[in-house]
């Protein structure tokens, strides 16, 4: 008797595709819909899992963009401090997929932002990137003049990119009430002043991160024809939530929008692709722990497997370069299990009671 399930393939079916599977490579798990080789041009964005993607990427001997690199003669130590190299462009963390749009959107047309610039003591930061600069800038002049260039580099490299990865991070975020501007942090947290009457709370649903990506989507293809996408969902856990909720359910809600959100936008779009890193690092069947013991920060054994299947699966693993770069800590390191990541959400920690 014939029925649909009579002729699919082994990676169908949980005990061939996961029992009895060899876990270390998961083969069938990923299967990529269009290539990434070493002249391959990619940009990468996104929340703090997001800089592996580039690292691992770099050291497989592909074409990562950097349109921001550090100053010459600057140290690796200052020049992760000021967010140099973490991602293509020096955006910082990227949470959401309305912080992309919008960003997307002021590259695209040439429109700088200038609202947001914040207080931060007697200096001064870029409300929409406020932890590049941790010490501040002397004016918002000099704030606007940084963001101007900032977009125009930006413009520069996605006219030549071939791949842009993006990790969705977070649903939850603050909105600014006038101008719906998205930032990555709450006002007050790292710069500027939290004000109720100006500042939204926001949780976004699966319907507008979908909304969201495909306009992210029509805007890449406006600035680079042809242009392919791929999404990852971090699995880092949320740091603390403003939502009614605990952080745990907090956590779970945003991580199944990102997910149902990314999933249905790939299968009803041409040009991308989803890379499953979330459910290499929390789903039980594929080994572990992959968590540090604070719950949260992902391990290194955990994220070298995660990029091992991934650059597997893309042909980038022969022998030529090192798969897994270095992550010891610097000398300059304290020891914090999140030190090999520039976190904005981190901040959040120091608040807790």
């Amino acid at each position: 008797m014939s029925h649909p399930y009579t002729d699919l393939p082994s990676r169908a079916f949980w005990r061939t595709a996961v029992a009895e599977a060899d876990r270390d490579a998961f083969p069938g798990l990923y299967q990529p819909r269009f290539a990434i080789d070493a002249q391959t041009r990619v940009a990468t964005a996104g929340s703090c899992f997001a800089q592996h993607i580039g690292t691992y990427l770099k050291a497989a001997g592909c074409r990562v963009l950097n349109c921001e690199p550090r100053p010459r003669g600057m140290t690796e130590n200052i020049a992760r401090r000021f967010q140099y190299g973490l991602f293509s462009g020096r955006y910082g963390n990227i949470y959401t997929a309305r912080q992309l749009l919008q960003l997307l959107q002021e590259v695209h047309t040439g429109r700088v932002d200038t609202a947001h610039v914040w207080p931060l003591g007697d200096r001064f930061v870029d409300g929409l990137r406020p932890t590049v600069e941790p010490d501040g800038l002397a004016s918002a002049a000099e704030v606007n003049a940084l963001r101007t260039q900032h977009i125009e580099a930006l413009r520069g490299m996605l006219g030549r990119t071939d791949v842009f990865v993006f990790t969705l991070g977070l649903t939850e975020t603050w909105e600014d009430r006038d101008s719906g501007r998205v930032f990555p942090v709450c006002p007050g947290v790292a710069g500027g002043q939290y004000d109720p009457g100006k500042h939204i709370f926001r949780n976004f649903t699966q319907a507008e991160v979908l909304a969201d990506l495909h306009e992210i989507q029509a805007i890449l293809q406006a600035i680079r024809p042809g242009i392919e996408i791929l999404l990852t969902v971090s699995p880092v856990p949320l740091t603390a939530t403003a939502a009614e909720d605990h952080v745990l359910t907090a956590t779970t809600y945003s991580k199944a929008v990102l997910r149902a959100a990314a999933g249905e936008f790939v299968a009803t779009t041409d040009d991308t692709d989803y890379f499953p890193s979330f459910e290499i690092i929390t789903a039980p069947a594929s080994g572990g722990p992959w968590f540090e013991p604070n719950m949260r920060s992902v391990r290194t054994e955990g994220v070298e497997k995660v990029m091992g299947i991934f650059l597997t699966a893309h042909n980038l693993l022969d022998g030529t370069h090192d798969p897994a770069p270095d992550t010891a800590p610097s000398p300059d390191d304290d020891g914090d299990e999140d030190d090999d990541l520039v976190c904005d959400e981190l901040l959040l920690q120091a608040f807790s009671k």
